[in-house]
């Protein structure tokens, strides 16, 4: 039975890959449980299998083997269009490069995942205003990514994320690519997210200083689960 209060379970997961007539085992045998509401760090060596789980986690990437359910759905049995509807509704995703449209302003950028959805103008042009203001990027609104400093345009992207108001915020290395100053500023946005908004977010991180903000810290090494431990409460 699917308990409310646990957003993401897995049991026995597995992820194998084909390569040059090989099989590459990249995870094996997570078995994890993840709260609702919880603010989650996934570390480990390069290699360890940390953005493969995350991928899974978001219905990018398929399980071999196991049992996956997130936010009450078994990802296990949906085929790849039912995959892309859940991920519309339930997963905002932050990646490492930001991979905004260079074409489209912040606005445009943030208000792209809206289309997905059935709702008017006005409803849109609401839901924009709120994650602009969420991640205090109002002002820039009208700006191009080339325009923006990379610690803005990972605002972008974080107001791009949770603009659906998804389930869980699912984030690769946030803070990769910006200088100590800008990833200190995501940081203290993303946790104030999570205590304000009450946001579910899983994040993968190499450094540990990032880590620090998470609430529970889960170490995978070769693609096996090696620690999971409270950080703080």
């Amino acid at each position: 039975m699917h308990n409310p209060d646990t957003i993401i379970a897995c049991h026995n997961l597995e992820k194998h890959y084909e390569r040059g007539g090989e099989i590459v085992h990249v995870l094996e045998s997570i078995d994890l449980s993840l709260a609702r509401g919880g603010f989650v760090a996934l570390m480990g060596p390069s290699g360890s299998g940390k953005t493969t789980l995350l991928n899974l986690f978001a219905g990018i990437d398929r399980p071999t083997a196991g049992s996956l359910m997130v936010d009450g759905q078994d990802l296990t049995h949906l085929s790849r269009s039912q995959l892309a509807q859940w991920r519309a509704v339930s997963i905002g995703y932050v990646f490492q490069l930001y991979h905004l449209v260079p074409v489209l302003t912040a606005y445009e950028n943030v208000e792209l995942p809206l289309f997905l959805h059935d709702m008017s103008r006005s409803e849109r042009h609401l839901r924009v205003s709120e994650a602009l203001d969420a991640v205090g990027i109002t002002d820039r609104h009208a700006h191009y990514p080339r325009q923006l400093s990379g610690g803005q345009e990972q605002r972008v992207a974080i107001a791009r994320a949770i603009v659906t108001r998804p389930a869980i915020l699912l984030a690769d290395e946030p803070t990769g690519d910006l200088d100590r100053t800008a990833a200190a500023s995501i940081m203290e946005l993303l946790g104030r997210l999570h205590s304000e908004k009450g946001q579910t977010i899983v994040m993968v991180t190499h450094d540990p200083a990032t880590a620090t903000h998470a609430q529970r810290l889960v170490q995978l090494d070769k693609g096996r689960l090696v620690e999971s431990s409270m950080v703080r409460s």
